[in-house]
Parts: structure tokens; sequence; C-alpha cells
């Protein structure tokens, strides 16, 4: 595979090294695809997370954020205008902003999305892998 968008859990999971979690189809896409991306909302998700004491590093998330995408070769996808309004077009899919960012990131850059979530992967108008 040539591109693949991960969502906020996966690039955790991928960055942690914490596979245990991940699918044999996950684990194998990982180490296949040319060039994994992130939605740059995922970085708000990931600062939330540590925010909220949900997670937490040995050095400063900034710095995790940077290590983590040069050392696992990822790339971020902006937040564009483009991205901002497709993510209301999605008919039938869940309200939470961050999870509708990611879809239409998947969307307009016609990127497999890699994801656990089962409510991304019920939803037909998005290619959502596991």
């Amino acid at each position: 595979m040539r591109n693949l968008l991960l969502d906020t859990h996966v690039w955790i999971w991928l960055s942690i090294e914490a596979e245990e979690h991940m699918s044999e189809t996950a684990k194998r896409l990982l180490h296949e695809t040319r060039q994994k991306w992130i939605s740059a909302i995922s970085c708000w998700e990931l600062a939330k997370l540590v925010e909220r004491r949900r997670i937490s590093f040995s050095i400063p998330t900034l710095a995790w954020i940077r290590r983590s995408l040069s050392e696992f070769g990822i790339r971020v996808a902006e937040l564009s205008p483009e991205v901002a309004l497709e993510s209301t077009f999605l008919p039938g899919f869940h309200q939470d902003p961050a999870d509708q960012i990611i879809v239409a990131t998947s969307r307009m850059l016609k990127m497999p999305l890699l994801t656990s979530d089962r409510r991304m992967l019920d939803f037909r108008q998005v290619e959502a892998l596991w």
C-alpha cells in the first residue's frame, strides 16, 4: 500500500510499540505501507489525552510528537478548509469532531484509514481498515 492515514490510537500504539492492541492486518499494513500519515487533529487529540492525564510521557508532549513523527516517518495532513468543510458532509456519522476531521481527511486525500474504531469501520463512506 502506498499511503495510509492512521487514526490517533493507531499512531499512539505504533509509537509506543503496543502491537498487542493491533490486528494482524493492521500490523501487516503498517509494515508494508510506504507513507504513513496522521491528521493534524490527532496531535490535538493526543495533547488532550495528556491534559486529562489519560496518558503521560517522560518528555514534553511536543517533543514526543516530533520524535514519533520522525522516528516512524509519519507525515501530518493539514486541516485545510476543504477538510473542514468535508467534515460537515458525513451523513449518518457520529458527532465527534475529531473523528469527523479524520474521516474527512481520509476522504479528501483518498487514502485508507487504519482504525480499530467500530464507528469508523462501519461508516460506508470511508475506506477504513483493521
